[in-house]
């Protein structure tokens, strides 16, 4: 608290606050802050070089300061000022107030301030659950009817063998559903589960205090890894047994119209298999196998299985190397034409890479001595060689020094940017799924502080969850159910068709792309701001598991090191 508070509080009475409801003109993390960490809001609008900080009822000054110097976006061209208040550590509920640009939203200062924000996110993959009802014992306004058993579904003509022609019946039941759609897609499940087995591998205390509320609460698994095993034991029915082959994905062969899981009964098929998915499949297997095997008395006999699976996958794609998935190519070939989503790549060197790196680092072979020649990279559903590193890295492998230039490269000039955020240092961060890019960069910088001791990682990685919780150009928290200005309207079919007027919550938007792909109506182009809250907008607002699954990992892993902030 600065000494100074008394007479701010008499320059800045609540009189001359000209908006007593929360504005756009401060942006802040709406879930709030730790008391000892950096604690920051961006002012766009003011009439004066002071704030200051109340109690929520607005009755008590606790804190004043000077905004900073004014800055200008690089996208829009707006300007605005930083109010810097990590002085401030009395816990509690608060806002704050600048003349001119009204009040903030409210917000905490508390130990634990992110707990809830990491088992929503956590609890989010429950309600993408397929086969299951989901009561509401556990899923409260939003529970809902079983949806997509696929118990009986078609082997699509691309995906035909010897054992398993076109048209044959196979069950394939489990899952999560893949994003705002009701189809199920090895390739993103790839990074999906990797980042949430990460997690479990780097923060396993934290991770066994993450009870949300689901079925399997209770028994002696953390919720974390039963979730996994919902999705874990889906993935293992995708594999052909007769050849070790993985298929792409389960599908429809169209979008669903915006219903409820139950009333969508189309037709479901297994569609063609691919290097990609193998290699993928591959991967998670391997490491599910490490995770799971300190379980042996509940998962007996899981490991092992997965490791076989893995090992059979990654002698598929060593003799299938380059069996590409191309929708357009086997639409031309085969019925019925398939246009859901398509997880296509055409160049799989990094999925060797990071397949490899798992099955080396689960067995110790020789044989499968990852590719260490790829440059370190973002992590993305199409680009999963940094996966690799991470487990390396995990494992003991000599790669620090690198690490830390490829992440020094992406922080660099961090403190000029308007909202001093590593999130959007370059307009190349705002691409579909950019909260993604927010939650993966975040993850990053905590690989770099865990190898490096350096407290500024983990700082800026708290930063980029400060973003994602509305410390952005555009005011929102991306996290619905999260903060007093979240997503209403997300492109999900569940959220826009149970009648219930609050999404799903725990829910990651995809947060501003200025390619705006699906032709709504957006209120800005800018980079940053091309953003809209309407389910028209897939391209924006749409939600998918590889975009939870890094926010699960970032808000998880900041709460398990908030004591070394």
């Amino acid at each position: 608290m600065q000494t100074s508070f008394l007479a701010a509080a008499l320059l800045l009475s609540a009189a001359t606050i000209k908006a007593q409801s929360p504005v756009d003109n401060i942006r802040l993390n709406q879930a709030g802050f730790y008391p000892a960490a950096p604690k920051m809001a961006v002012v766009t609008a003011s009439e004066d070089d002071r704030f200051i900080i109340r109690k929520a009822d607005g009755k008590t000054v606790v804190f004043s300061g000077t905004l900073g110097a004014v800055q200008r976006s690089p996208y829009s061209g707006k300007e605005s000022r930083m109010a810097d208040f990590s002085a401030l550590r009395d816990t509690g509920r608060f806002v704050l107030e600048v003349t001119g640009a009204g009040r903030s939203h409210v917000f905490s200062i508390r130990p634990a301030v992110h707990d809830a924000l990491a088992k929503a996110a956590l609890k989010g993959f429950y309600y993408q659950r397929t086969l299951i009802p989901l009561n509401a014992a556990y899923a409260g306004r939003w529970s809902r009817a079983a949806g997509h058993p696929d118990t009986a579904v078609l082997v699509h003509p691309s995906a035909a063998g010897p054992g398993r022609v076109a048209g044959a019946v196979i069950s394939s039941p489990g899952g999560w559903y893949d994003a705002g759609d009701y189809n199920k897609y090895i390739v993103n499940c790839g990074i999906t589960m990797a980042t949430l087995l990460s997690l479990y591998e780097d923060y396993p205390a934290y991770c066994r205090t993450m009870g949300t509320n689901i079925p399997e609460s209770g028994n002696t698994l953390p919720d974390l890894l039963d979730e996994i095993l919902f999705n874990l034991r889906w993935m293992l029915t995708m594999q052909d047994p007769a050849d070790g082959g993985v298929y792409h994905k389960l599908t429809n062969p169209a979008f669903d119209g915006m219903i409820m899981p139950h009333e969508a009964v189309k037709t479901r098929y297994v569609v063609q298999k691919s290097t990609a998915a193998a290699l993928d499949f591959a991967a998670v297997m391997a490491q599910a196998a490490r995770v799971l095997k300190a379980f042996p008395r509940e998962l007996p006999g899981l490991p092992d299985s997965c490791l076989k699976a893995a090992e059979t996958a990654w002698q598929w794609a060593q003799q299938n190397p380059v069996v590409y998935y191309d929708q357009q190519a086997i639409n031309n070939r085969f019925d019925p034409d398939i246009s859901t989503g398509a997880y296509g790549d055409r160049n799989v060197r990094d999925e060797f890479m990071w397949a490899a790196s798992e099955l080396f680092v689960t067995t110790q072979k020789n044989i499968y001595q990852p590719d260490l020649q790829l440059p370190m990279q973002l992590p993305s559903w199409s680009q999963v060689s940094m996966l690799g590193y991470y487990s390396l890295l995990r494992a003991g492998h000599p790669l620090q020094a690198q690490l830390e230039k490829w992440v020094e490269t992406m922080a660099a000039g961090v403190e000029t940017q308007p909202y001093h955020t590593v999130m959007g240092g370059t307009a190349r961060d705002f691409v579909w799924g950019s909260s993604a890019v927010a939650a993966n960069q975040g993850i990053a910088l905590l690989y770099a502080y865990r190898f490096t001791g350096k407290k500024i990682y983990l700082r800026h990685a708290l930063g980029n969850l400060d973003y994602l919780l509305g410390r952005n150009a555009t005011g929102y928290s991306f996290v619905t159910g999260i903060g007093g200005k979240t997503p209403m309207h997300l492109h999900h079919r569940p959220s826009i068709a149970d009648g219930v007027a609050a999404p799903v919550p725990g829910l990651l938007a995809g947060g501003p792309n200025p390619g705006r792909q699906d032709g709504c109506k957006y209120p800005s182009t800018a980079a940053d701001e091309a953003y809209v809250d309407d389910d028209c907008s897939y391209a924006s607002n749409e939600i998918a598991i590889n975009w939870n699954a890094p926010l699960v990992y970032l808000a998880a892993a900041i709460e398990a090191l908030q004591e070394e902030l």
